[in-house]
């Protein structure tokens, strides 16, 4: 008995041992499944933490980069130029690429096409709406408008349709509309010039060594405007068709400003092919009329056939060659010094001139100055004068600047390098161009003379220009009546003005075609109100080349007190 005793007692001794562990083993197993929830507690901690730190630092990169997005398909943002800018001569911008898009539609991702086209119809009643409804019938991708602008593809964005797509393309941006349209010219859909600047220098444009290089202009936007404006005025004012005007430096032959009207908006790529629509300060071809009596007056002067106070005397009314009867718009005295029959703008008294002067060397003069010859400027618009051909009569008629013609900028061109001392210079509307050689068609003594002449004809009572006589600025100039070539009922009326007449730095040149007279103007004629007796340049052109100028000087930095000290008021009194 004792030993089953034992034998029990060491079973419940055996027992008791066993319970011991279990107890134990259980208590550290509830401590291994404390351990393992701390670490996945942990964990998802570090992980919903991760989450909330990568969420934050994403808000905070889209908040501080505010990008528009309109597609979920990805579009690159690497832009490289295809052509370089275009400005002013401060750096103003003028022409410019910019990363613009076409907007296009994929019929298959559209689920209702009624719905889809009726967006369309209400957000965009200008599309083709018809058209647009057969193209989705035959589920090809399309194009449904070109070169849009950044509020059109907010627009087209915002319909929420995934079939509108967006394809990014380069495009020329014009900053100034149609203030610059007869000198930028336009480049086409794949960026290559077709016409004036773009296309004249479009390999320069597109050379990537350059691509940072803006190519610079002559031209002056503020001076542009300025002129711009007053010539669509002077349209309004004197109901004429078209006008054009012209400022060049002098000395140099640097273009400050071009305007021709009426312009366009070369942003909006449109087939100009109307006539009016022409440059017609370097297209234009004309008959210049009265101005070419300047050149006749010059040539008699520099070949001492005559001076200023030489006085013509017996000068008749009229003057017969062949069948031609050549007179003089109103009458004058019958003696008259060279300067007068410039300042009065004697038709008669410049034939006696160029009789004196002889046919050898006025084709001389018109075969060195390039008169007849195509412009040489920058631009392919250019005209070209009709062939001169030196029959009866013809030496005559020309001396008055009838029988020949020429464009505006070879007129301006010639009077630039009659005023700045003889030196025949050449038009650029390039900056810093490397100069020609210059050659000299008259004297600085003849110049000098011619200049005073000039101003006499704005300054004296019997001058055709007084209305351009502006306080402080000593302008000088020639009126001209001017007929298009090809076309005689297309009159032009012309001022080519030089200023300050003492020491030149600009010409301006003003064209109206087919001005009328205002019977509701008023002018300040002499200190007189008046209205215009005739409709001739003196009481058109004239007067706006005067408002110009008054509005231009400060710019050009011709102030009123610039030019009035002693020595010039006697110098030209």
């Amino acid at each position: 008995m004792k030993k089953k005793f034992k034998k029990n007692k060491n079973k419940n001794q055996t027992s008791f041992y066993f319970e011991d562990y279990l107890e134990t083993n259980k208590k550290n197993k509830i401590l291994k499944k404390t351990n393992n929830f701390q670490d996945r507690m942990y964990l998802l901690f570090f992980f919903f933490f991760s989450l909330i730190l990568i969420f934050s630092i994403k808000i905070i990169n889209i908040s501080l980069n505010k990008k528009n997005i309109y597609n979920v398909e990805k579009q690159s943002t690497k832009f490289s130029l295809l052509r370089r800018d275009i400005t002013d001569r401060n750096g103003v911008i003028i022409s410019r690429n910019i990363n613009t898009y076409h907007a296009s539609i994929d019929p298959r991702l559209i689920k209702d096409k009624k719905s889809f086209l009726i967006k369309l119809r209400l957000n965009f009643p200008e599309l083709p709406i018809e058209d647009i409804k057969s193209k989705l019938e035959k589920k090809k991708y399309f194009r449904i408008k070109k070169r849009i602008n950044q509020a059109e593809k907010e627009k087209f964005w915002s319909l929420g349709e995934k079939a509108i797509k967006f394809e990014p393309f380069q495009a020329r941006m014009y900053t100034h509309g149609n203030l610059f349209s007869h000198v930028i010219g336009q480049v086409d859909y794949d960026n290559y010039g077709i016409s004036g600047i773009e296309k004249y220098f479009d390999r320069e444009l597109k050379d990537k060594d350059l691509i940072d290089e803006p190519l610079k202009l002559t031209l002056d936007s503020n001076i542009q405007y300025i002129i711009n404006k007053e010539m669509n005025n002077a349209i309004k004012t004197f109901n004429a068709t078209g006008a054009g005007a012209l400022l060049m430096n002098v000395n140099n032959g640097e273009i400050l400003s071009l305007v021709s009207l009426p312009n366009f908006n070369i942003n909006h790529r449109n087939d100009i092919k109307e006539k009016k629509y022409l440059n017609k300060i370097t297209k234009g071809v004309y008959e210049l009329g009265s101005i070419f009596k300047t050149f006749t007056v010059a040539l008699a002067l520099e070949h001492e056939l005559v001076d200023t106070d030489t006085v013509v005397q017996n000068i008749p009314r009229k003057i017969r060659c062949s069948v031609h009867e050549i007179t003089d718009m109103k009458d004058h005295p019958k003696n008259l010094s060279v300067e007068d029959i410039l300042v009065r703008s004697s038709n008669v008294g410049s034939v006696i001139l160029a009789k004196k002067i002889g046919e050898e060397k006025y084709r001389d003069f018109i075969h060195q100055t390039k008169l007849t010859k195509n412009p040489d400027i920058e631009l392919e618009e250019v005209g070209i004068p009709h062939q001169l051909s030196w029959n009866r009569c013809k030496l005559e008629t020309i001396s008055f600047g009838h029988g020949i013609t020429t464009t505006p900028l070879q007129a301006t061109t010639l009077y630039a390098s009659m005023s700045n001392g003889g030196y025949l210079i050449s038009p650029s509307l390039i900056k810093n161009r490397k100069k020609k050689e210059t050659n000299k068609i008259i004297s600085n003594h003849t110049s000098e003379k011619l200049r005073k002449i000039l101003r006499k004809v704005v300054s004296s009572e019997n001058g055709t220009a007084s209305l351009a006589d502006k306080e402080g600025y000593f302008v000088g100039g020639k009126t001209g009546t001017a007929e298009s070539y090809g076309d005689k009922k297309n009159r032009i009326n012309t001022f080519i003005s030089i200023f300050p007449t003492n020491e030149p730095n600009y010409t301006l040149f003003v064209m109206l075609e087919n001005p009328k007279i205002n019977k509701n103007l008023i002018y300040n004629y002499r200190g007189v109100k008046t209205k215009a007796p005739y409709n001739t340049s003196g009481w058109n052109s004239v007067y706006v080349a005067g408002k110009i100028i008054e509005k231009i000087g400060p710019i050009l930095a011709i102030n009123n007190e610039e030019f009035t000290s002693q020595h010039v008021v006697e110098k030209f009194n």
